[in-house]
């Protein structure tokens, strides 16, 4: 063998190709590509796009979940309105009932039985019963009498029914009250 093919063939003296050069294990990961790092910039864009998009459809179900609860609570108002305008006519009607001037099979007896089922309809429910006790949540006290037959304040008479749709209360009944003696 010539010097020449001895000198490159000796394992200790490589000069060897620059672009063929050895990485020692343990050294910093060589940079990538400029052809990886525009497909990791892809891949990183379509994450950011898939992750907004995914933000977007969940902003947009509880968007439509609070515009559906909304529209419910507004047709509730609008009906409390309505039968509200309409409980006068039933305070006259009752008043009229209970005082038997409403006999049955009379045109009157028709329009206040039509009128009470159209508010059992929309789920119209009265309170404030005689002998129920007193709530000044749902009862308004317009008269107070002592009694000492009562261990807590009752109702005595009932002035005017109150009224409630579901749980939203439309009037507090007025009552007249008997409390216990001072």
């Amino acid at each position: 063998m010539s010097e020449d093919n001895i000198h490159h063939e000796d394992p200790k003296h490589h000069e060897g190709n620059p672009a063929e050069e050895m990485v020692e294990e343990g050294s910093p990961i060589e940079p990538e590509t400029p052809a990886e790092e525009s497909e990791k910039d892809a891949i990183d864009k379509e994450l950011e796009i898939f992750q907004d998009l995914q933000r977007l459809q969940a902003d947009f179900v509880n968007y439509r979940a609070r515009v559906e609860r909304d529209r419910g609570a507004e047709r509730q108002a609008a009906i409390a309105e309505a039968i509200r305008a309409f409980l006068p006519a039933l305070d006259d009607l009752t008043r009229a009932e209970s005082h038997g001037d409403l006999e049955e099979g009379t045109p009157m007896a028709a329009v206040a039985t039509k009128l009470k089922n159209a508010g059992e309809k929309f789920g119209l429910k009265s309170f404030g019963a005689k002998g129920d006790k007193f709530d000044p949540e749902h009862h308004d006290a317009l008269v107070q009498t002592p009694n000492a037959e009562v261990s807590e304040a009752v109702i005595a008479d009932v002035i005017e029914l109150g009224y409630m749709i579901g749980d939203r209360m439309l009037r507090p009944a007025k009552v007249a009250v008997f409390v216990t003696p001072e």
